[in-house]
């Protein structure tokens, strides 16, 4: 069961041979700079790997008897439209009854689906990428909202300043990446060097 879990190295070959990692000079919408910026929806693009990372997720899961002996009465969950293909691929390998995903309007998180309160079963969140993890924080409290137990929440990417665990709930994924941001261009030029930062097009990114 272990093998099945595609190692770090491997996750990252994959977002770099499907273009999903890129390098450059990003901006956040927080206003932070960095070198690297996730498009993950362009590894996803590919069935194997959207099977192999939503698997690998899933397998993680299933290793934790407080939440393999809860399937198959357990629901999936993304934060966002973002993270659907990962909700489907992980739902599918659990074999989990529930799946639903939140969108957020007006600044509010929600759910499009009419859901009754006791409708949702235990929920395990999962998403693509975390990076603050703002809106798995939102989600898990969208959950509760509902009278629902949150038991899992797992993202393929975690960046490695974002939270370790919710709640007290770990926060599993395939591959932590220290993506060094910098408030100030200036302080992202410096980082890098003028050799590595010279030239390069600074791109706004959400």
């Amino acid at each position: 069961m272990v093998n099945l879990v595609p190692s770090p190295e491997a996750v990252m070959e994959i977002l770099k041979e499907t273009g999903a990692y890129r390098k450059g000079h990003f901006v956040y919408r927080n206003g932070k700079h960095s070198t690297h910026y996730f498009q993950m929806p362009l590894a996803f693009r590919y069935y194997n790997n959207a099977r192999l990372l939503s698997v690998g997720l899933s397998r993680i899961f299933r290793m934790e008897k407080s939440i393999s002996s809860r399937l198959p009465k357990v629901s999936i969950i993304s934060p966002s439209p973002g993270g659907i293909m990962v909700a489907f691929g992980v739902r599918e390998a659990l074999g989990a009854e529930q799946i639903y995903w939140a969108e957020t309007e007006d600044g509010h998180r929600q759910f499009r689906q009419y859901i009754g309160e006791g409708d949702v079963y235990p929920a395990i969140i999962v998403d693509d990428l975390m990076r603050s993890g703002r809106s798995l924080k939102e989600t898990i409290q969208l959950v509760k909202d509902f009278g629902t137990e949150v038991i899992g929440i797992g993202t393929i990417v975690k960046f490695e300043d974002a939270p370790s665990e919710f709640e007290g709930i770990p926060v599993k994924s395939l591959l932590t990446f220290d993506a060094n941001l910098y408030d100030t261009e200036e302080e992202w030029r410096a980082a890098e060097g003028d050799e590595h930062s010279e030239g390069k097009e600074t791109q706004i990114v959400r």
